[in-house]
């Protein structure tokens, strides 16, 4: 195979023509890659046979399965663009994000036809190609020799995605990424991370996502590598498939991470044959104890659909750090003044001790060249694109040695009695409590003045949790300031995800302490316990915000009482 990189993902499909190296694996079947080309030239002529006026966009609403593969392929050898649909949107929304995207035909199933009856979708019943129908096997047969070629003014400007981001604070917009940028991300993340042609990639992230498609599958396509599929990541499968397939690299986010360490630990847990995985929002200590566990290296790295290369790596970063700089155009400035901000001085525990000084949005003031823009948001794009550089709309900061740090979302640092506290380091901590899946923290009004402390945790359905147990460790935590201490407490076996298993904090933060799952606050002097919330406990706090004249800061809560 040449080693020349490519330019575009046609290119790189084209590489595999008559390549016998496994390419695609699922538990039913498997597929050389000259085979899953093939399969994906078949696709191509099947869309183009389908096309019509307007935007040649093509949604597919299914799970990982190889055909979503085959529809990658296809769609970037004719020229279309693949609209991933997340499978956990339903109703209003789910109608609202395909009739934006301009999609023309939708791949599915019956499972995933079902979420869409009864919307209105712009599309008539022929749109809709189901892969487990007679018509659907029957329009693959009819084109079954289609050559394997390109469609004519395909190329890398050609747009290939329309990655939906994951709407964690807001409504999701559609990022656009053309073959070109795709194809130097195989590139580069083949290189960062390792992934070389004899590896098999484990792919339990979903495929409508950038994590898979950016850090997987076309890095494992631009090397040759397998890829091999799961249709959903759980937890309890995991070391099963990776020992099926002998998979070797695989891609997480935190959430799912978090799952996977709260599973019993077994003596044969080493067992196996993975070697490395990359991932973002893993906690330090979930990255070490999946190194002990199951003795593979994890790169933890910082990106977006939008843009990426903000970090290299470097094997001496501490612990929480993402690495260094990936050049000289990453920063961390002040939003309003566009000044670089000074370097963070961190205490024995990691806390930044000059956060006014030092923390920041982080900027790529090259990354105009790599973001593409948003489909039809021209706002969005003036958002992200000032001062002619890329605003991330993440907080960082730099420390004393150069190493680079994430230090949340807009937003996430919480303002106590006149001190800045970091919301990421209190999850942080929260974390580390074992029967602990997931956790945020956000602010929440205090009746009198400035915020106070939420975290939201999620534990197992079925699983023990005690409130003291929890105020106790998070006492015994050396890290943990004591105006960080959450004042209220939401604790669930299953916060509001998106598809791509983050925590919708946003709708979190919007229902406060106001939210069927049990709600505990701090209370006694000092901080004595946690104590669950009546509803009557919940009415008697929000009078309170009309007896400061504080009621606006309730916003759209619902108050009783």
């Amino acid at each position: 195979m040449s080693q020349v990189d490519r330019s575009s993902i046609v290119e790189l499909l084209l590489d595999r023509v008559g390549d016998t190296h496994l390419g695609t694996r699922s538990k039913d079947q498997d597929w050389t890659w000259d085979e899953t080309v093939r399969e994906s030239a078949t696709r191509a002529a099947a869309a183009q046979s389908l096309r019509r006026e307007g935007p040649f966009h093509i949604g597919v609403l299914l799970e990982n399965v190889p055909e979503f593969l085959f529809w990658l392929g296809g769609a970037a050898l004719s020229g279309a663009a693949i609209v991933g649909i997340n499978s956990t949107r339903r109703g209003a929304e789910l109608e609202q994000e395909i009739r934006y995207v301009d999609c023309q035909l939708i791949v599915t199933d019956a499972a995933g036809k079902a979420l869409l009856d009864g919307l209105d979708l712009g599309l008539g019943e022929d749109r809709f190609l189901l892969i487990d129908s007679p018509e659907y096997a029957a329009l693959l047969a009819e084109h079954a020799d289609a050559p394997v070629e390109v469609a004519e003014g395909v190329d890398e400007d050609t747009l290939l995605l329309l990655l939906f981001t994951s709407g964690t604070t807001g409504m999701s917009k559609a990022v656009k990424c053309s073959q070109g940028r795709l194809t130097r991300l195989a590139y580069q993340n083949s290189r960062k991370y390792s992934i070389k042609r004899e590896d098999i990639s484990y792919c339990c992230m979903p495929l409508f996502h950038g994590n898979a498609l950016m850090a997987l599958w076309a890095p494992s396509l631009a090397v040759g590598a397998t890829v091999v599929l799961t249709p959903k990541f759980t937890a309890s499968g995991f070391l099963s498939d990776i020992r099926f397939y002998g998979a070797t690299f695989f891609t997480y986010v935190g959430k799912a991470l978090g799952y996977l360490m709260l599973t019993p630990e077994q003596p044969d847990d080493t067992e196996n044959t993975i070697t490395h995985g990359f991932g973002t929002e893993a906690s330090p200590d979930d990255q070490s104890e999946f190194k002990r566990r199951f003795g593979a290296e994890l790169f933890e790295g910082y990106g977006s659909s939008e843009g990426a290369g903000s970090v290299r790596l470097d094997p001496a970063a501490p612990a929480g750090a993402l690495g260094r700089p990936a050049h000289d155009g990453i920063a961390v400035v002040d939003a309003a003044t566009f000044v670089e901000r000074g370097r963070a001085v961190l205490d024995e525990h990691g806390r930044v001790l000059n956060p006014d000084e030092a923390i920041g949005e982080m900027v790529n003031k090259e990354g105009v060249r790599a973001f593409e823009g948003y489909y039809k948001n021209d706002e969005a794009d003036a958002e992200r694109i000032r001062n002619g550089w890329y605003w991330t709309g993440d907080l960082g900061y730099v420390d004393t040695e150069g190493f680079l740090y994430f230090a949340g979302r807009k937003g996430d640092w919480i303002r106590i009695d006149g001190e800045n506290t970091s919301a990421l380091m209190i999850e942080r901590v929260i974390r580390r409590y074992p029967p602990v899946v997931t956790a945020v923290v956000y602010a929440v009004p205090d009746p009198r003045s400035g915020d106070q402390v939420m975290a939201a945790i999620e534990v197992e359905e079925g699983g023990q949790f005690d409130p003291a147990h929890l105020r106790d460790f998070l006492a015994s935590q050396e890290d943990l300031g004591t105006k960080a201490t959450p004042r209220f407490l939401r604790v669930s076996t299953g916060l509001p995800t998106t598809g791509s298993n983050k925590v919708q904090k946003a709708k979190v933060k919007a229902d406060a302490w106001r939210s069927a799952d049990p709600i505990y606050q701090w209370t006694g002097r000092g901080g004595v316990e946690y104590t669950l919330m009546s509803n009557e406990d919940k009415d008697v706090l929000e009078a309170e915000f009309g007896k400061f004249g504080r009621q606006r800061f309730l916003g759209d809560l619902p108050v009783q009482g």
